[in-house]
């Protein structure tokens, strides 16, 4: 049976068709994301509607023609992106996506103050602990504030997370949102899993035609492909979808490193704390630490070497293969670096501390880097798993995938074993796991994991 499966990333898009009888990716394809809109205003990050619809339509189209018997789609997106619509669910506003920042503007009325400032002054704690503290200022919720105080907002309309609006336009269905998409609207009661009505009468936001909540694996609509009914499934969140596609388990711990960093772990049952949690697939969730330091920080570092790797002649890559080889040779440092340059869970100020006259070296500054972020990633481990009663880590992301000496300076910290994701296309090959559930093929996401987990090591 061929699935066809989206990432509907903001950057770029990727599709594959999916095998669920081999259980195998086939013809898989990028497409870029269309470009942002540059007149839109200052901090805000909006996007064209009718580009998207057409560039995703373009993508199923390709991949229909390598799978003219297609059984069904499925999407996930990068979350906190969000249309709004009227009562015929056309849209009435631009893709507003996660990198909208309108919400820290200062706030007219309010001195001194953003308008998240005022949202939060608005918001009591035990709100934000129900919304699994997902509130920031790029989630929906705050944008829609920015919009509401601005009186911009007309009664009525629906704000729809981007992929729920991309496959309701299609299908010509009305629009609805899964728990893992709509827990990024800041806006979900995790205790209710309903929209949390109090906060959002609180801002100014209960004359909205809030969506309907999904099940995961519900049918939202059909579309005509050669004369046959083709269902579409209501979309899910990409890091929970990603996830998936790792094979994670409730006794690892995850460690997502690229540009950002995200430490994560699967519970069994809604467990609330000082950390983000989000609603994960099964009746489970997933409790994550976001902005712990990763590629983005480091970079700041790898700049004070760049102008001289390009005089050199050297790429991007062979930067970083240098500075890996240096680090390599340097087993231990007194060098002291804080990675924190940018706003992370331990809060922000980066520093280069106790340089001696033979320690200001590529070797022993990005030795002591990797360190700092071996003991951030500690330290937020211990926030999620206090009795560190993980198994084992689970690596993934591509600054950890291209460098060896990093995994080893982690797993040397956690003293755990450490696996990489089985399967390159990690996020499409979540989709093609949930489509066999959505079908019936697996009872449950955690059952279908346990199988391809024991299939991965005999392989």
């Amino acid at each position: 049976m061929a699935f066809i499966g989206i990432d509907l990333g903001t950057s770029f898009m990727k599709g594959a068709v999916l095998d669920l009888e081999l259980r195998q990716l086939g013809h898989v394809r990028r497409a870029p994301f269309p470009p942002q809109l540059v007149d839109a205003g200052p901090l805000a990050c909006e996007f064209d509607p009718r580009a998207i619809l057409n560039a995703v339509g373009g993508l199923i189209a390709e991949l229909l023609a390598c799978a003219p018997d297609c059984q069904g789609i499925v999407m996930c997106s990068q979350m906190h992106g969000m249309v709004l619509t009227n009562e015929r669910g056309e849209a009435v506003s631009n893709c507003i996506t996660w990198r909208d920042q309108r919400a820290a503007m200062p706030h007219p009325s309010r001195t001194g103050l953003s308008y998240y400032e005022a949202l939060t002054a608005r918001i009591p704690p035990r709100y934000v602990r129900q919304i699994g503290n997902e509130l920031y200022p790029e989630r929906p919720v705050c944008y829609l504030f920015w919009f509401a105080e601005q009186g911009k907002l007309a009664p009525g309309l629906t704000p729809v997370s981007l992929p729920d609006f991309v496959l309701s336009t299609f299908c010509q269905s009305t629009p609805g949102v899964e728990a893992t998409n709509a827990g990024a609207y800041g806006a979900l009661n995790l205790e209710t899993l309903d929209w949390h009505r109090e906060l959002i009468e609180e801002l100014g936001l209960g004359n909205l035609c809030w969506p309907a909540l999904r099940q995961a694996g519900e049918v939202i609509g059909y579309l005509d492909v050669n004369g046959a009914r083709v269902p579409c499934y209501t979309p899910v969140g990409d890091a929970q979808c990603t996830l998936v596609g790792s094979l994670f388990e409730e006794e690892e711990i995850s460690l997502n490193i690229a540009t950002g960093s995200q430490v994560s772990r699967i519970t069994p049952g809604l467990e609330l704390g000082d950390y983000q949690t989000r609603p994960f697939f099964d009746g489970r969730f997933l409790n994550t630490l976001s902005y712990s330091p990763g590629g983005r920080s480091l970079n700041v570092l790898v700049d004070l070497l760049r102008d001289f790797a390009k005089s050199r002649g050297m790429s991007s890559e062979e930067t970083w293969d240098a500075i890996a080889r240096a680090a390599e040779q340097v087993p231990e440092t007194d060098l002291e670096v804080d990675l924190n340059f940018f706003a992370t869970s331990r809060g922000s100020g980066g520093r280069i501390s106790n340089i001696r006259g033979n320690n200001l070296t590529a070797g022993h500054l990005f030795r002591a880097a990797f360190e700092n972020m071996a003991g951030s990633f500690y330290e937020c481990a211990l926030r999620l798993f206090p009795k560190k009663s993980w198994k084992n880590l689970l690596f993934s992301g591509g600054l950890v995938s291209k460098l060896e000496i990093l995994r080893g300076i982690i797993q040397r910290e956690f003293d755990a074993s450490y696996r990489m994701p089985p399967y390159a296309e990690d996020t499409l090959f979540g989709l093609l796991i949930l489509a066999s559930v959505f079908t019936g093929r697996a009872d449950s996401v955690a059952q279908l994991t346990r199988q391809l987990r024991v299939r991965s090591l005999k392989d």
